[in-house]
């Protein structure tokens, strides 16, 4: 345990106050034996029953071919259902090294709350709760390093929560209730899981409405509940949130508000090019707030961040030890080199024997690209494996569909772009593959994080070509086994060749110019253009086609690679 100045109580954890330079740069406190106990006494909340189920009506995304969107407020019922009046049997068994021995009920929590988190399944805290719930509980702004699938949601939404019903006391009906609490998560799917963590802590709350705002969605109905239902709660993606303080009437009013701002994922968010718009989010919500951030890692654009969101005096809190390794340590890394005319083989293989291992498997095949992703996802499913894919190209209603699906079933393989390489948790994922180059380090931990969550164990395979073998520098520090690649019997080949001649040919299009933009985009293999060509051509001869799809000139002008030998053009 360590203790700071003001007798926060931190497990495992480093913890500075926050200032003008970077948090890291305070010195650790020293260490000390003696436990805090937390006061478990807090007046009681005069709320209970339901939470009201907030609704996606089905509509048509703009810019999109979108099937309709399913009714949100029942998938979260659905979700909620499964913990109702039951142990969650996730905590119950495996590994438990991610559990404090410190009990939900030593904090400063309502008892309706207490309630909830007990229908849920839990009764110890993870170690990133009992390190950041009661700094948090406090009032403290916080930045909070952790790695994924540590508890991160429920550390800052119960304190959330807390916060509503210590404000003055709200009435239920009263539809132009401010928003007092505004979480931005970088992903509709991460929006869509917090979401759904909300509604069942919410579950002994009526008085606390949550709703959640994310693109490829219809903004109208989005626009009709806010004007039509109470939210104290919003979870929103940043683009969308954008638009509806544009075009919702009396919405950007309703953020003057907000007294919890929580930015999840922030290293993503800030990766993903949205710095401009959380600086805006952040001047669009009052100064006098709580604002929390919970990262992976804290690179220098969350360090500047801090300075604009955070108050001076923010705490720092580190929950990942000085000199551990970034990933889990129950995960077992390998990595393996082939060419890419065997990658598909090798897929195959590979999954095949996983699944002959463990009849309860459940993977995550991440690859470079949206339309690599649908190619190899109905290479798969031509070879009769039970295949989901999940990719930017499709309709938000199959993706949360296909998730939801995921996150439930065993004996099921998910193809999948990097819309799911952070933030949403899959339970008991028992193999990740990663296939062709990680865009670089942290996006291979993320990825690789999908798998040994909450102490369980999990495995880590990378498959790359051998110019791509240049990415493993990138990894010496992690612990990382090179495999040899088994010899992949003819018939497999054959069936595999077969099953690839049946792709349809528009899927192979998009796959070799989709893959040709990823790799352009790589600074190492970018580099040589007329290398980049001739292995952009080898994964054309991959799927079959001798001679590579043609592109449109613009397109390559876009690319500058107009006029490299070895591309077709029209």
């Amino acid at each position: 345990m360590k203790r700071v100045a003001e007798g926060e109580l931190v497990n495992k954890s480093k913890v500075s106050k926050g200032n003008d330079n970077t948090p890291a740069t305070k010195k650790n406190m020293k260490r000390r034996n003696k436990k805090k106990t937390f006061s478990s006494s807090i007046k009681s909340a005069q709320v209970g029953g339901n939470l009201q189920k907030q609704q996606i009506a089905s509509q048509k995304a703009p810019d999109s071919k979108m099937d309709e969107i399913p009714v949100f407020g029942d998938l979260l019922s659905e979700l909620g259902k499964e913990n109702d009046g039951k142990t969650n049997p996730k905590l119950s068994s495996g590994n438990d090294s991610h559990l404090s021995q410190t009990r939900f009920h030593q904090c400063p929590i309502s008892p309706l709350s207490l309630k909830g988190i007990k229908d849920m399944g839990y009764e110890r805290m993870t170690t990133v709760q009992e390190a950041t719930l009661p700094v948090i509980l406090k009032g403290k702004d916080v930045l909070a390093k952790a790695r994924t699938g540590t508890g991160k949601t429920v550390a800052f939404l119960l304190p959330a929560i807390e916060n509503i019903l210590k404000s003055t006391s709200v009435d239920c009906n009263r539809k132009e209730f401010p928003i007092s609490v505004l979480i931005i998560c970088p992903t509709r799917e991460l929006a869509c899981q917090v979401a759904a963590e909300a509604m069942k802590l919410l579950k002994h709350h009526p008085s606390i409405s949550a709703q959640v705002v994310i693109g490829g969605t219809s903004q109208d109905t989005e626009r009709k509940r806010l004007l039509g239902k109470p939210c104290q709660i919003l979870i929103a993606t940043p683009g969308r949130l954008k638009d509806h303080t544009v075009t919702t009437p009396g919405f950007a009013t309703r953020l003057k508000g907000v007294k919890v701002l929580v930015l999840d994922e922030a290293d993503q968010l800030l990766g993903m090019g949205f710095q401009k718009d959380i600086e805006k989010i952040v001047a669009s919500v009052p100064k006098q707030r709580q604002t929390l951030l919970f990262s992976a890692t804290v690179p220098k654009e969350v360090h500047n961040i801090c300075h604009i969101a955070l108050k001076s005096d923010h705490e720092y809190i580190d929950t990942v030890d000085e000199g551990s390794e970034e990933t889990h340590s129950q995960v077992r890394q390998t990595h393996l080199t082939a060419p890419l005319s065997e990658h598909f083989s090798v897929i195959y293989k590979l999954l095949k024997d996983h699944i002959a291992d463990d009849v309860n498997y459940k993977v995550l095949v991440f690859c470079t690209t949206a339309m690599v992703t649908k190619l190899v996802a109905e290479l798969l499913s031509d070879l009769k494996l039970n295949v989901r894919e999940i990719h930017s190209r499709k309709a938000q209603s199959y993706r949360t569909r296909v998730s939801d699906e995921f996150r439930k079933s065993t004996g099921l393989i998910l193809v999948t772009s990097d819309v799911s390489a952070r933030g949403v948790d899959y339970p008991d994922v028992t193999l990740v593959i990663q296939v062709g180059l990680p865009s670089d380090k942290q996006q291979y931990i993320h990825r690789l994080g999908r798998t040994g969550r909450k102490g369980k164990q999990g495995q880590g395979i990378l498959l790359l070509a051998p110019w791509e073998e240049f990415f493993l520098s990138n990894l010496r520090d992690l612990s990382l086994i090179k495999a040899s690649v088994t010899l992949i019997d003819p018939d497999s080949k054959k069936k595999v060749e077969q099953a690839v001649s049946r792709i349809d040919m528009k899927s192979k299009e998009a796959a070799y110019q989709a893959w040709l933009g990823y790799y352009n985009g790589n600074k190492t293999v970018g580099r040589n253009k007329c290398k980049l060509v001739e292995r952009a051509n080898e994964f054309s001869r991959s799927m079959g086609l001798d001679t590579p799809p043609a592109i449109r000139k613009v397109v390559l002008g876009k690319m500058g690679l107009k006029n490299v030998p070895g591309l077709r053009s029209y």
